[in-house]
């Protein structure tokens, strides 16, 4: 089976909420021609990300039906998701051991960016969610910095978003 070829480029200046939906179909697109093993989402609670969208849903199948691959989701909630995304939440439950999900542990007191990293070189992250300001590139220094951020903000965590509700 040949490689997916490359996403067209993508600006690396975002401007706009249509520009961050953009790059987050761009960036699984790479992922996928790229064969990245995993992607790390971060944000404070997903409320922005188009998690229901199908086109967005499938890209990450594309991606999660090669072998290997794992989603970590990091948010202080996840109820957004759960009130706005109902197709998404649906959809993991047929991916829970790829995807784990990540909240940190009551009384660490962390502020959680949005952020999209591989494990290679892409990095995704929107600095301002108001105005929509955010940068796409494919930068390996900051993917290994904010790779090392995730590690240690890992043990400072506790799983969190069953996919299945106790007792079900």
């Amino acid at each position: 089976m040949s490689a997916p070829s490359l996403p067209e480029p993508m600006p690396s200046a975002l401007r706009s909420q249509a520009d961050f939906h953009a790059a987050l179909r761009w960036a699984l697109a790479y992922a996928s021609a790229n064969r990245s093993l995993e992607l790390t989402w971060m944000d404070a609670d997903f409320a922005i990300w188009p998690l229901d969208d199908p086109l967005l849903l499938d890209a990450l199948v594309g991606w999660l039906r090669e072998p290997k691959r794992r989603l970590r989701l990091f948010a202080h909630s996840f109820d957004a998701i759960v009130r706005q995304c109902p197709r998404f939440v649906r959809w993991r439950r047929d991916w829970t051991h790829a995807i784990e999900a990540w909240s940190p542990s009551e009384g660490v007191d962390v502020r959680l960016p949005t952020l999209l990293i591989d494990d290679r070189k892409l990095c995704l992250q929107l600095v301002d969610r108001i105005q929509w300001r955010g940068r796409l590139a494919l930068d390996e220094t900051a993917v290994q910095l904010w790779k090392g951020e995730c590690d240690a903000l890992l043990q400072r965590c506790e799983p969190s978003f069953a996919a299945h509700p106790l007792g079900l």
